[in-house]
């Protein structure tokens, strides 16, 4: 199975961010515009929080605050998990699944190298087992 980092060269690296002055609103623009669930919170080059639409959902519509004057920092989740590039897919399936989150950045030591969804490990893992049947098929009718 490949490792996050050989999954990030595949998927691409492009990682989008807000920064914890943005307003909620401006951050939900971007994330609609891009068809993304999530931003990275950037104070310069460190990752200072990460921002989802489950953040809006429940901090923002359900506490009825206005995302046009609250700030992402106000909201943010300031406590983010990440994988590194040495990583397998299940592990990081496995802590996507114990801590109930859908977003996880990829680091190398302070450096932000990319972002995976779950529908990217998915994906993933529907690959290698579409592959692995496709052998066995091939080594069972040979």
């Amino acid at each position: 199975m490949k490792t996050v980092g050989e999954l990030i060269k595949s998927k691409g690296s492009n990682v989008l961010s807000t920064t914890p002055d943005s307003s909620v609103y401006d951050a939900i623009v971007k994330m609609a515009h891009h068809e993304i669930g999530a931003l990275l919170v950037m104070e310069g080059d460190k990752v200072a929080g990460i921002f989802s639409e489950r953040d809006y959902a429940r901090k923002i519509i359900l506490q009825d605050k206005s995302s046009k004057t609250t700030q992402v920092s106000e909201i943010m989740t300031s406590n983010v998990n990440y994988a590194e590039p040495d990583h397998s897919i299940e592990q990081c399936m496995s802590l996507m699944t114990q801590k109930r989150f859908r977003h996880l950045p990829v680091m190398d030591g302070d450096t932000v190298v990319g972002m995976l969804s779950i529908g990217d490990l998915v994906k993933e893992i529907i690959s290698e087992q579409q592959s692995t049947i496709e052998m066995l098929n091939t080594y069972i009718t040979a």
